[in-house]
């Protein structure tokens, strides 16, 4: 059903359908049809952009419209076969716009690929309108004036030969500008060699169709579609559904002025079935070979997202390795620290001390490898609620020596203690970990890490400022990669801005336990 957004829309069409059922008029022939209908691209693109539920609300607003212009009557005889006659193509439309979008949405072959679905609606829906009329064509001929095999195969050949040239002339220009108003401006870019050998090649293929099409209309052979129609196929499979669009329309210029004069009716409907064809041989090439190329694109996305997890999960069993292989010798170490922490305690306060950091020190990283350990097997912390102040004590305990060594400060903003996260303590220290030590790697010496609530959301923030001239450091370059990997788990987003002033800024944002992520 309309809504009231779509009004605008409505009115727009209204005065769109009008116009373009006016300038049918020097096409138009016996019976109920035109040679050239543009109203019907306008209907496609309306039904196509704001979907099949407009359906209703187009045939009432067709209706409306040709009752102004006097086309129905009420209350004069007949006005409820004209009323009928005009409402039957909306629905057909709309019927056949809802039909292509539900079989495009489940289709696992290139029909389900854009913009074939829209080809598709576009040359089938002016046939399934032309099927429509068909039983009143047969058996009612004194309403459409058309009797006879012959008249009746002329009248139904111009109704779909009419709407095919509207639809696939109006539409894809109309459908352009309503995508291009929603999309973001694009910035104009200076053409290639490539696309202008290209634009080249087009101009050269079709001008050579046209003049050999003018040639043989000279010397009396008529004026062949073969060349034109073989141009037209070229160019599209080329080079998209633009570029033959383009050369359609061009074809097409030099053709319906020339149809618009006092021709036979048989020559007129002759010139249009052959236009015709190459409209839809045309519009279908170039549909074709963009669903195509945008086939490729998702194919070598998918190949980057394979390589990219493949990558991780040889990194996570490298890991899991190194851990193997530390765990031992950091247990021993471990033990080793407590018991000389146990036998300086009453020999010297000064060794004691220094005795008592080593044993913390290797108390917690045995612990870390431990749970690193689980980590990369099949056992994992469970989620939790995690005070945010003891995850960054724990990143800045882990990053003080690396910061040091670096010449960096880390400074830590007071953090408020009720802030709360739920989720895994080992990964996301191991995220916020990675943070940091990206900032300290690429800082001028210092490193601001602070947090806070941001409405529903937990935001923690890593912020540095990089020298004019860095040097490069060694690493694989996937610590920001993990990070945002572990983060998005865990239902958050991780963002890295640059300001003005040359500060960069990573943010961490997780949502508070009971929030929507």
């Amino acid at each position: 059903m309309p809504r009231l957004a779509d009004l605008p829309w409505l009115i727009g069409y209204a005065a769109a359908f009008a116009a373009a059922h006016q300038a049918a008029a020097g096409w138009g022939g016996q019976g109920f049809y035109s040679l050239l209908y543009p109203a019907a691209g306008v209907r496609l693109a309306l039904l196509w952009s704001r979907g099949p539920r407009l359906t209703l609300a187009v045939m009432a607003t067709e209706l409306i419209v040709q009752t102004i212009a006097g086309i129905i009557v009420p209350g004069q005889a007949g006005w409820l076969t004209a009323a009928n006659g005009v409402a039957r193509p909306a629905l057909t439309y709309g019927i056949v716009v809802w039909l292509v979008r539900h079989v495009a949405a489940r289709s696992q072959s290139s029909l389900g690929v854009a913009p074939m679905p829209l080809g598709l609606a576009a040359v089938t829906a002016p046939v399934a309108a032309t099927m429509a009329a068909l039983p009143w064509t047969l058996f009612s001929p004194e309403l459409t004036g058309v009797s006879g095999l012959r008249q009746t195969v002329a009248s139904l050949t111009g109704f779909v030969v009419g709407d095919l040239l509207g639809v696939l002339l109006i539409a894809p220009p109309l459908l352009w500008v309503v995508h291009a108003g929603q999309d973001r401006p694009r910035a104009l870019h200076r053409p290639t060699l490539r696309q202008l050998a290209g634009l080249a090649e087009a101009a050269l293929v079709l001008g050579a169709a046209i003049a050999a099409s003018t040639l043989l209309a000279e010397i009396g052979l008529g004026v062949p579609a073969a060349p034109a129609l073989l141009a037209v196929a070229w160019i599209g499979l080329r080079f998209g559904r633009t570029a033959g669009w383009c050369a359609i329309v061009i074809v097409a210029a030099i053709v319906l002025p020339f149809t618009a004069t006092d021709l036979p009716v048989a020559e007129r409907l002759a010139l249009h079935m052959s236009l015709a064809s190459i409209v839809v041989v045309g519009y279908l090439a170039g549909s074709f070979a963009d669903a195509q190329a945008r086939a490729q694109s998702d194919l070598s996305r998918r190949d980057r997202m394979l390589f990219q997890a493949e990558r991780l999960k040889t990194l996570r069993a490298m890991s899991v390795a190194v851990i193997h292989e530390i765990s031992q010798p950091l247990s021993t170490l471990a033990i080793e620290a407590k018991h000389l922490h146990e036998i300086t305690v009453a020999a010297d306060p000064d060794i004691a001390q220094t005795a008592a950091l080593i044993d913390r020190k290797a108390a917690a990283l045995s612990t870390l490898v431990r749970r690193l350990r689980r980590f990369g097997g099949r056992s994992v912390d469970e989620p939790s609620a995690l005070p945010l102040s003891a995850l960054v004590e724990t990143v800045t305990a882990l990053t003080r020596a690396e910061a040091r060594a670096a010449r960096v400060v880390v400074e830590v903003s007071p953090i408020d203690p009720d802030l709360v996260v739920f989720g895994q303590e080992i990964e996301l220290a191991q995220a916020v970990v990675n943070l940091v030590r990206n900032a300290v790697q690429a800082c001028d010496g210092r490193v601001a890490l602070s947090a806070h609530q941001n409405e529903d959301r937990v935001v923690v923030m890593v912020a540095n400022r990089c020298p004019d001239r860095r040097e490069a450091r060694p690493g694989m370059g996937v610590g920001a990669l993990v990070a945002r990997a572990i983060v998005e788990a865990h239902g958050g987003t991780v963002e890295r801005v640059t300001h003005a002033d040359g500060t960069i800024c990573a943010t961490l944002s997780l949502p508070r336990p009971g929030a929507e992520p």
